[in-house]
């Protein structure tokens, strides 16, 4: 019940009391009047009939009175309904007549009782008291004019109360429709409906006032609206597009664990549209494994106090779509510090990951790598420092051979490290002159024919005629080609042949040199990682340690440092070819080339010559450099 509701039926209760007392008291007051006047009526019949009576019965004798006063009482008595009694008393008191003994049943319908004396005046004008007369009356006229008086009161008081309830439920309807009205006001302008107005015609004067004030509140809140609106949307805009283009993913949760917000980097990391996050509870989302990987974190963040969580926020890491995503949860407060929610920063730490791994994996593979030559050459050396004197020369010889080679995979391997660290650096410039390849490639296969000897391979050089002179760094593309044919030798099974082309690239101003084996292959997923720093296959097939820096540190090397390209071409069963283009004139950065194409177009007129390897005995080999021209091709091989 409202507040309004009580207080009507409140008026009603003391209208209807007071009016009630009022009735009460005014039949009361008439009741008194007419008793009064009532009794003065009785007194003024008994002083009558006193008067009447001695009139009557001063001539007559005594045997007579009674019979005279019986007469005129019974006339009295039917001509007046109102007299109950009537009783004639002598100056003893004693009673002459009684109309009790005619009337007895009227004589007890008597309410009042009046008694007036009987004078008797001499002739001397003096006065003789002779008896009494007693007037019994029923005072019937008195409740007929009482019973009128009350149905009057009553009739008057419930139509004064019927007008009084119909006025003040009229006062109520009214004011309930003001008040209705306005809370209908009131209600719209709390929805953030601004700018409405109340109609305010047929109200009271003081409502209208309030309908107005109401009014010109709503007018003034519609255009400060207007003024801030605008204020509002660009700080919107601004935070929406602060948040879109952060470098990292930003979720913000209220306090009952709903994202209201997400920016696209955030979607893209968590794998999830906008649509089926916002407004959904963050433990909900699950992870690539199926597992909801915040609402652990959650419950721990809630059960921490939020003071230790502002000083320190709950970090932790979550894998989405093979991405490792390091995520950080931190409360948010309003200027007031006030808890509201809290943001999660999603953070891509796969590369640091990966970097890691990698980083973990080089140094347990350098490790194992460097203890193989440097145990086989302790080995060695021990042996021949020990039991030097008690080998034969061929057996000292191949001794000292294999710590030789141990020696070679020992320095290459240190110039890898050594290398990844130079070329990797933002600062290194490399010195570059232009000449000729051919004097390299030729230096390389000098080099590396001892260890191709060991199995048999045979090395043939293919030049095409005319190759114009390019700007490199010898030392660096030294390195280049030493990696490439190097993996060749290692790769390749005897009695096999590796071909090295030094050609014009087909496309773009590059000279391209390849070097082709005839090994097993690489399969087409491990290609594209082939030049990765640390990769390396280990499978039946290529099983040979390494440092997995080697085609890296080519890559750098050519791309990097001279603006080149490099390529892989291979099919399992059929061999691989490695190689890279230089540009003949390159643009002065040393960063890479973007237009890399790994296409090659073999030449029509390229002939290939074998190359025999041609053994004198094990401890010596002679070499003679030998060149022919064959369809325009310069041909060079070399014997053994």
């Amino acid at each position: 019940m409202t507040t309004q509701s009580r207080l009507i039926i409140l008026g009603l209760l003391s209208t209807t009391v007071v009016m009630a007392l009022i009735g009460v008291f005014a039949v009361n007051k008439i009741q008194k009047n007419l008793d009064t006047v009532y009794k003065n009526f009785g007194q003024i019949i008994s002083k009558t009939l006193a008067i009447e009576s001695v009139e009557i019965t001063k001539d007559i004798p005594e045997l007579s009175k009674y019979d005279t006063l019986r007469t005129h009482s019974l006339s009295i008595l039917g001509s007046n309904d109102d007299i109950a009694y009537i009783e004639f008393k002598d100056n003893n008191s004693n009673v002459i007549y009684s109309s009790k003994e005619d009337y007895s049943s009227r004589a007890k319908m008597s309410k009042i009782d009046v008694s007036s004396p009987m004078i008797l005046k001499n002739e001397d004008s003096s006065s003789t008291v002779v008896g009494s007369v007693v007037v019994g009356l029923s005072a019937s006229i008195i409740a007929s004019i009482t019973n009128m008086t009350t149905t009057s009161l009553i009739i008057i008081f419930t139509l004064t109360w019927g007008l009084v309830v119909l006025v003040m439920l009229a006062h109520a309807i009214l004011s309930t429709k003001e008040l209705r009205l306005l809370q209908d006001g009131v209600k719209k302008i709390s929805s953030g409906t601004f700018g409405i107005k109340i109609e305010s015609n047929g109200i009271s004067k003081e409502a209208q006032q309030l309908f107005e004030s109401f009014n010109d509140m709503s007018t003034r809140l519609h255009q400060y609206e207007e003024q801030n609106v605008e204020q509002l949307t660009l700080e919107k805009d601004k935070l929406e597009a602060v948040l879109a283009y952060i470098a990292n993913g930003v979720v913000v949760c209220d306090n009952h664990d709903n994202v209201i917000l997400i920016n696209e980097h955030a979607q893209k990391l968590l794998d999830a549209k906008s649509s089926d996050i916002l407004n959904t509870k963050i433990q909900q989302y699950c992870d690539t494994c199926g597992e909801m990987c915040f609402k652990e974190k959650i419950e721990q963040f809630k059960d921490t106090p939020l003071d230790v969580m502002e000083q320190k926020p709950l970090a932790f890491n979550i894998e989405v779509s093979q991405r490792i995503i390091k995520s950080v949860i931190s409360p948010m407060f309003t200027v007031n510090k006030e808890y509201v929610g809290y943001i999660i920063v999603l953070i891509d730490i796969t590369k640091e990951t990966e970097m890691d791994n990698l980083r973990s994996n080089f140094i347990s593979n350098v490790s194992h790598e460097l203890r193989t030559p440097i145990t086989v050459l302790r080995s060695y050396i021990d042996t021949l420092y020990n039991y030097g004197n008690d080998f034969d020369f061929n057996t000292q010889k191949e001794f000292i051979g294999v710590m030789n080679q141990e020696i070679i995979r020992l320095n290459r391997m240190v110039n890898d490290i050594l290398d990844f660290s130079r070329y990797e650096s933002q600062n290194i410039k490399l010195e570059k002159t232009r000449q000729s390849i051919m004097p390299v490639i030729e230096d390389v296969v000098d080099e590396m024919k001892i260890i191709a000897a060991e199995h048999n391979l045979t090395f043939s050089i293919m030049k095409e005629p005319d190759l114009p002179e390019v700007p490199f760094n010898k030392d660096s593309i030294r390195r280049v080609l030493t990696n490439i044919v190097s993996n060749a030798i290692k790769y390749s099974p005897d009695n096999k042949r590796i071909r090295i082309k030094a050609e014009m690239a087909r496309i773009g101003d590059f000279i391209e040199i390849s070097v082709e084996d005839q090994g097993q292959g690489i399969a087409e997923e491990y290609q594209k990682k082939i030049f990765d720093r640390f990769f390396r296959i280990e499978n039946d097939t290529h099983s040979i340690k390494g440092t997995g820096l080697g085609l890296h540190l080519v890559k750098i090397s050519v791309e990097k440092h001279h603006g080149g390209q490099v390529f892989v071409h291979s099919k399992l069963g059929e061999g691989s070819t490695f190689g890279f283009r230089l540009p003949i004139n390159p643009v002065d950065n040393d960063g890479p080339d973007e237009n890399n194409n790994d296409n090659m177009n073999k030449p029509e007129n390229m002939i290939e010559s074998e190359i025999e390897p041609n053994f004198e005995d094990n401890s010596a080999f002679n070499n003679q450099s030998n060149k022919e021209i064959s369809n325009g091709w310069e041909i060079s091989f070399e014997k053994r």
